[in-house]
């Protein structure tokens, strides 16, 4: 009887503990690249009391799991290289003369060399693919020793997420880097080219965010304790998914209303359809009307050769607002939901025909007036050199005119606090050289642009608490020139949210700014030029991260107001001329145009008034052309800079 009872608890203690594994967080896994010349934290759950070994790299450190399961290690710095294996093994002792049970994780081909957190709104997220026509000669480039972590949208209101969704680390390659980052595609390329060690980069990012999504809870109490209290409304789930639910059953009646409304869904595409009697209309002046809510149905008739009928092509059509669907004689090749993507559908082989060839758009809009947005390619694309360009004489019937959409979900992700719950803090504190910041454009109203300078100022001072590195290193992107060009002083969000992050930039010792002041589009809030937007910000790093004397951006040392002229003194030597978009203010604060010429560090300014009080350069939405180049072919921030 007492052998039986033995053998009972022994299976008993068994069960529990054979079931009871060590787990680690989703950013350890097979495939990373941790960061070299730094202690590299190392954490999981495992079972109460649990000794915990960790090994990487004849390094070896142990921890014992708290009362919660946590345990954590610290590993010794060490230097660039690989590939190496980790060994995360747990043991239990008992009483008892069993051996100990353990639990033991190998996790190879693993990196040391230097980590990037690119972080921000859609800027950074716009993927390598959607840049794609601009670098066609850098999208089949493969580097084993450059990894790519994509951490997946997840959002938390209640705090801090136990952990990330599920991903992984992946090899940079066309079809890893494809959906990626182009940002953090090319910094690492580029990084790793000079440097010659691992690269990892985590792109971690959502499109259209806020600031405040970004920054901690117990941050935003203290400091902005109306953001905190938002975020607070958001924490009663079962409102939430009444929301969520609310918002959707009122979108989809809308769609279902739009669609029994509109004739056009039952004859407007096909080839046969006889248009004779529709308006025709120029692209880029499609209506008079100042909104048309519901669906418009446009129509062009494309003549195509014998020696390309049948072919498979591509059609590209810009960028549209706000919704299509896209027809080509009869058969749907695109749709895309919102404004923004550009609209690049494949065109299978056998569709197109020799001589006449219909292309049907249908806008689907909830606000404003459809339209085509200008300086943006509208083509046949059959190969290499080898396209066909459409008109932009198009031809126009109204579908179904519908009321506005009631539909008004929750959208968390734009919540405070939501996202560095669930796709920061998880993280923290693993080890990396650096941080890239690019958001801002979803904080352009003015009175949250005026809140962007101290809340940019905590979002870093909450990240390098979060990752226990007081200095950890920030490059911040400035906002690109966007909109449309006005010659007038203007004062608006965009150059507010500009002039924070030069601020913040400037009195952080450990921050830097990127500045892509001429590297914006007029008509389209993601400029492709990615690539030289990750090489500014490399230049950063060189001086952050790696402490080399470089020549970063001109920045203004001095400002002085003298003899009617007002003198600014740079940090180096500018390239010589005539340089625009300078404005100073009079004794009551309005802005006027002035001129402005520059001579070696100097930029001087003909003042028309007896004791200007600011200056400010390139205060605009977009300034179109900015000319003030430092030596080293980088431009001037814009600012603006009060005068005594």
């Amino acid at each position: 009887m007492r052998k039986a009872s033995f053998l009972l608890i022994a299976l008993l203690v068994s069960a529990v503990v054979g079931n009871a594994k060590v787990r680690l967080p989703q950013i350890f896994q097979s495939g990373m690249v941790l960061q070299r010349g730094t202690t590299v934290p190392v954490w999981g759950q495992a079972d109460a009391g649990e000794t915990v070994v960790v090994k990487l790299n004849k390094k070896t450190a142990t921890a014992v799991a708290d009362d919660n399961g946590k345990w954590r290690v610290n590993l010794p710095a060490m230097k660039a290289g690989g590939p190496y294996v980790m060994s995360i093994e747990s043991k239990t002792n008992h009483t008892s003369h069993l051996s100990p049970l353990s639990s033991h994780i190998e996790l190879s081909d693993v990196w040391l060399g230097d980590v990037w957190l690119c972080t921000g709104q859609s800027n950074m997220e716009t993927t390598l693919e959607r840049v794609s026509p601009q670098y066609p000669d850098e999208l089949n480039d493969s580097n084993a020793m450059v990894r790519l972590f994509h951490v997946q949208y997840q959002t938390d209101t209640h705090g801090p997420s136990a952990d990330l969704r599920p991903t992984s680390w992946k090899k940079l390659n066309r079809e890893n880097a494809w959906r990626f980052s182009s940002i953090g595609y090319f910094l690492g390329k580029q990084l790793q080219r000079e440097k010659g060690v691992a690269q990892g980069v985590i792109e971690s990012a959502w499109g259209g965010t806020p600031i405040e999504a970004w920054i901690a809870a117990d941050t935003l109490e203290k400091h902005f304790p109306l953001y905190y209290k938002q975020m607070q409304l958001y924490q009663n789930d079962e409102y939430v998914a009444a929301q969520q639910k609310a918002g959707a059953q009122a979108e989809q009646q809308w769609q279902i209303i739009l669609n029994a409304n509109d004739p056009g869904l039952r004859k407007y595409t096909e080839l046969s359809y006889d248009d004779s009697d529709w308006t025709e209309v120029n692209q880029y002046r499609l209506s008079t009307k100042r909104e048309w809510i519901g669906s418009l149905w446009l129509r062009q008739h494309v003549q195509i050769d014998a020696k390309h009928a049948g072919k498979k092509a591509q059609l590209l059509l810009g960028t549209l607002y706000d919704c299509d669907y896209t027809y080509i004689n009869g058969k749907l090749v695109g749709n895309t939901g919102y404004q923004y993507p550009p609209r690049r559908y494949q065109v299978p082989e056998g569709l197109l025909r020799e001589g006449d060839n219909v292309i049907t758009v249908r806008f689907v809009n909830k606000s404003g007036m459809p339209y085509f947005v200008k300086e943006k390619p509208y083509k046949f694309v059959f190969g290499k050199d080898d396209e066909q360009p459409l008109g932009e004489q198009w031809l126009l019937r109204e579908g179904a005119e519908m009321p506005r959409s009631i539909g008004m979900g929750v959208s968390l992700q734009n919540q405070p606090s939501t996202l560095f719950n669930g796709m920061i803090h998880p993280m923290a504190p693993f080890a990396v050289a650096g941080v890239v910041w690019y958001q801002g454009e979803s904080n352009t109203g003015m009175r949250q642009a005026e809140e962007y300078a101290p809340m940019l100022r905590l979002l870093m001072a909450n990240w390098r608490q979060a990752f226990e590195r007081p200095q950890m290193p920030f490059v911040i992107v400035q906002l690109a020139n966007y909109m449309a060009f006005v010659e007038h002083p203007q004062n608006t969000g965009w150059s507010r949210v500009r002039e924070a992050q030069r601020v913040v930039a400037t009195e952080d010792p450990y921050a830097e700014l990127a500045l892509t002041i001429d590297l914006g589009e007029t008509v389209d809030i993601h400029p492709l030029r990615k690539k030289e937007v990750a090489q500014r910000i490399a230049l950063d790093f060189e001086r952050l991260v790696y402490d080399k004397k470089v020549q970063l951006a001109p920045k203004v040392l001095k400002a002085e107001s003298q003899d009617g002229k007002v003198v600014l003194t740079l940090d180096q030597n500018m390239q010589p001329g005539a340089v625009k978009y300078f404005e100073l203010a009079d004794e009551k604060g309005v802005f006027c145009n002035v001129e402005a010429t520059l001579s070696g560090s100097q930029i001087v300014i003909t003042s028309p008034f007896a004791a200007p009080k600011a200056v400010r350069y390139a205060w605009k939405d977009n300034p179109l052309g900015v000319n003030a180049y430092g030596i080293n072919g980088l431009p001037l921030s814009p600012f603006e800079i009060r005068l005594k």
